[in-house]
């Protein structure tokens, strides 16, 4: 539960962060945050502050992604990759169920999947990861006793954004920069010539617990007003924006728009942009048997909207054009998302352009097809 008080910031120094990564290992959490890994900036299990992108920032455009140092050493000078949260807490695969049959002509029994209930530490969570996180909960906590089983007693180290990528909107999505609720304890970097220094707050009990068992000093107001500078820099260096003003109903009031089929000549269906999204939640089942015929197991999956099985009934798919595909993808994110949901199912992270091969920017084509313009 947030504190109804704003706590008093604190400061924290590189040595301190190393020691809440031993403080979070001690009460069976594994750390998981970022590194870098085959040339992009991955969320994996760290050990140690030694672990995290020091010196790193990314570079973002459509279809555009690279690595460069920076020149400080900033532990979290970056913006997104290619990860999300969603792969610890909603996997790409998890078993559903498996049933046996112990001899010819027996009946089989169904063994449920016990829950995972790994506990996790998020290092270094952003505000537009703490707004998707908080979508999937909506969806998932109810409806998914594997999801609720990892999301409960999850740990959340989020980080204030210090630079702004490229293809980021998430202030125009009211996502971010900054973090405002669902973190244990939030961060943010001042980069100085010597080492990490980081302004800290609690936002819940057991942030505070872990906190009392940290090196700190309470910040200066110099360094709260740095802090907060750096935000609002961010804030207006935001490389993208999306319309705001009644986007639904205009998105919904030209399903017949000549742009849908515009874009489908560029779009590949490849699913990039739903494979990295934050909230995309489509899956798919499939069952697999051993040789014997003995044993079944049911596997879900991550699936994908532009998928042509996805919607497969009796006869063929629902949505047998990519231009069905795309604009069902689109109007479900920014348009009947908050209809289901109360929210936006999209919050600014930037990824689905940084990363589909063919640069298709949803920033722009919402803009043209709710403005009805064409071309």
């Amino acid at each position: 539960m947030m504190s109804a008080q704003m706590d008093a910031a604190q400061v924290l120094t590189g040595a301190g962060l190393d020691a809440l990564l031993q403080v979070l290992k001690s009460r069976g959490l594994r750390t998981l945050g970022p590194k870098i890994r085959a040339g992009v900036i991955v969320y994996e299990e760290i050990a140690s502050v030694a672990d995290l992108p020091r010196g790193w920032t990314d570079e973002h455009s459509p279809g555009h992604y690279r690595l460069r140092r920076r020149d400080d050493a900033a532990l979290f000078g970056y913006t997104v990759g290619p990860h999300s949260w969603k792969q610890f807490l909603h996997p790409a695969r998890q078993c559903l169920w498996q049933a046996r049959r112990d001899g010819a002509g027996e009946q089989p029994h169904f063994e449920p999947e016990p829950s995972d209930a790994q506990h996790f530490a998020l290092i270094g969570v952003r505000a537009c990861e703490l707004r998707a996180i908080a979508i999937q909960d909506r969806v998932l906590l109810e409806a998914d006793p594997q999801y609720r089983a990892r999301r409960r007693d999850t740990f959340i180290v989020a980080v204030n954004c210090t630079v702004a990528g490229a293809t980021c909107f998430c202030a125009s999505m009211n996502a971010g920069p900054a973090v405002s609720d669902g973190f244990d304890l939030a961060l943010t970097e001042l980069t100085t010539s010597s080492e990490p220094l980081f302004v800290l707050r609690a936002g819940t009990d057991i942030g505070r617990a872990v906190l009392s068992e940290l090196p700190r000093r309470p910040a200066s107001d110099t360094e709260i007003a740095r802090a907060a500078a750096r935000v609002e820099d961010t804030a207006a260096s935001m490389g993208r924006q999306m319309p705001s003003e009644d986007l639904p109903q205009r998105l919904l009031r030209n399903l017949e728009h000549p742009r849908w089929s515009e874009v489908a000549e560029r779009c590949l269906a490849c699913g990039n942009c739903t494979m990295v999204c934050p909230t995309c939640f489509c899956t798919s089942v499939e069952d697999s048997s051993d040789l014997t015929g003995t044993q079944l197991t049911r596997t879900r999956r991550w699936d994908s909207c532009f998928s042509a099985d996805l919607t497969y009934l009796h006869g063929g798919s629902v949505r047998q054009s990519t231009r069905s595909r795309y604009r069902q993808w689109l109007t479900h994110k920014l348009a009947t998302w908050p209809q289901q949901f109360g929210t936006s199912g999209c919050v600014g992270c930037g990824r689905c352009i940084t990363w589909c091969p063919v640069g298709i920017d949803i920033t722009v084509e919402a803009s043209r097809i709710a403005a009805g313009e064409s071309g």
